[in-house]
């Protein structure tokens, strides 16, 4: 299975979770878990996917998410488990 992490942060708007959401559906991205908080007019979500039915690869969704996220004023990161378990590790 080819997990990924995804992460938004940004100013809170309208639109943010359906925006990523069908970016995610129209490429096959399933969501296996997701969790978001809103503090202080800032907006938080984290989501953990399974990109193994999608025709593109991890980079490539990456790069759409991350447009995407220009496109709607947020930082969105597209990262690979093993990748960011490293990252994350203490």
């Amino acid at each position: 299975m080819k997990k990924t992490i995804i992460t938004v942060v940004g100013k809170d708007t309208v639109g943010i979770i359906a925006k990523v959401c069908t970016y995610l559906a129209e490429n096959n991205v399933n969501i296996l878990d997701i969790s978001q908080t809103i503090v202080q007019g800032f907006f938080n979500m984290m989501m953990v996917t399974d990109a193994n039915n999608s025709q593109k690869d991890i980079a490539e969704l990456a790069d759409g998410l991350e447009k995407l996220g220009d496109s709607i004023g947020v930082s969105i990161r597209c990262q690979h488990e093993d990748i960011f378990n490293k990252m994350h590790r203490i």
